[in-house]
């Protein structure tokens, strides 16, 4: 079985599965958590502009970074670049009142300028879970001075989430996922734990079939027998720059019981691994793919 759900990103979002830390601070080096007035803002990851449209306040925005790719009418805006390929120029060539970026951005040497830059600098944890979706809204209503706005949102999408991962919450057999970002080369390259991939598997009531590691790393034919996985979960073909690749061709795959039953699923990344306003509706869409509910 080959589930395809639709497209509503493109490469760009590839960027968001990884997660670098660096402190917030504005441009006097002192920690930064909300802006001025009604600065225009150059929002920096895609789901922080997802929240910023989710929260009315999308009249606020001056630029968005390449991963922003929905709504659709965020493509309007100007692109300042890929978020972890900043290029302060770039960003400050729209004039921005202020920065809100999604943790992780980079590189480093570039966030630092920017933090230098005399407007203020909004960084935004991230966590790949049901909280860190709420904290993510909470701080960018705090951010744009609409903390009532963002409440609502807030107990809105949490209403939601409880929803979706209610529909998972008595199955027994969990199936076994294994996620895989790229084969480039014939080298898979699999999502661990502490990533977006490992936090929207386990909301969608499965299990991450790779263990013992962060992040994502490269695995030899024995980890993939190892894994078992029951289902192949991979970015469509919008979101992935080998999209095309059918994974059973991997001798490897093809022993899994996955590649017995040929079950592959794939969902556009912006969608499945953005943790923003929609992670809900994904969720459920996830979870009909691999448990048929």
């Amino acid at each position: 079985m080959i589930a395809f759900l639709p497209k509503l990103a493109h490469a760009a979002a590839i960027g968001s599965l990884l997660v670098l830390a660096a402190p917030a601070c504005s441009a006097a080096g002192q920690a930064a958590e909300a802006f001025p007035g009604s600065a225009k803002i150059a929002a920096i990851g895609g789901s922080l502009t997802e929240i910023v449209y989710a929260l009315g306040e999308e009249g606020r925005l001056v630029a968005r970074d390449s991963t922003s790719v929905y709504p659709e009418a965020a493509l309007k805006l100007p692109d300042v670049g890929y978020m972890r390929q900043l290029s302060p120029e770039g960003v400050l060539s729209v004039n921005p009142g202020g920065v809100l970026a999604l943790e992780g951005s980079g590189p480093r040497e570039a966030v630092e300028v920017l933090k230098k830059a005399g407007i203020p600098y909004v960084e935004v944890p991230e966590s790949f879970d049901h909280q860190g979706i709420l904290a993510k809204i909470h701080a960018v209503g705090k951010a744009l001075g609409v903390e009532e706005k963002a409440d609502a949102l807030a107990d809105s999408v949490d209403a939601k989430l409880k929803s979706a991962e209610s529909r998972t919450a008595s199955i027994k057999e969990r199936k076994r996922v294994l996620f895989v970002l790229s084969m480039q080369g014939g080298k898979i390259l699999a999502a661990g734990d502490h990533t977006a991939a490992d936090g929207i598997i386990r909301l969608a009531g499965a299990v991450n079939a790779v263990e013992g590691y962060s992040g994502y790393k490269q695995l030899t034919d024995e980890a993939v027998l190892t894994a078992s996985p029951d289902i192949v979960l991979m970015m469509d073909r919008g979101a992935a720059p080998d999209g095309a690749v059918d994974p059973f061709e991997n001798a490897a795959i093809a022993a899994t019981p996955a590649g017995a039953s040929r079950t592959l699923i794939r969902m556009d990344g912006a969608y499945l691994l953005g943790f923003g306003p929609r992670t809900a509706e994904a969720i459920h869409d996830l979870a009909a793919s691999i448990y048929g509910n």
